[in-house]
């Protein structure tokens, strides 16, 4: 056997085993909840009009209804993503909304756990975001 072909025999039972390895994996549900936020900044002598949009590795699950005049908004959406794995990671933006261009107040973003969690981050342009998961086997 040429080493041309040997080498090719190598990558494609190493690339077989990779495939295994990532099929094997469980997939998981996460949920998204209880989203709130306390003392929005949106600039000078203005009331923020916040939202949160959220994603999970490459997926984007939606956003939030715009909380009108309201430095401490509380959101009620859930948001479900599916075939999702422990570490991947979830960011949550903030944003206030304006009638040319929504500015981002700030992102939050870390990797998932399994089990259920509540957290909170600090948001660049002043306040904090407070939200909760859960990452659970999919049934």
């Amino acid at each position: 056997m040429s080493s041309s072909s040997l080498l090719w025999c190598l990558l494609v039972v190493c690339v077989l085993a990779v495939v295994q390895i990532y099929a094997a994996e469980e997939r998981k549900v996460l949920k998204v909840f209880n989203l709130r936020a306390s003392d929005l900044n949106s600039g000078l002598f203005q009331t923020p009009d916040g939202y949160v949009k959220v994603f999970s590795g490459a997926g984007y699950g939606g956003k939030t209804e715009v909380k009108t005049d309201d430095h401490d908004p509380w959101w009620k959406e859930d948001f479900n993503f599916f075939n999702v794995r422990e570490n991947d990671p979830l960011r949550l933006e903030v944003y206030d909304s304006d009638v040319l261009f929504d500015d981002l107040l700030g992102t939050c973003e870390r990797s998932i756990k399994n089990g259920t969690w509540q957290h909170s981050c600090s948001i660049k342009r002043g306040g904090t975001l407070y939200y909760s998961y859960t990452l659970e086997p999919l049934q």
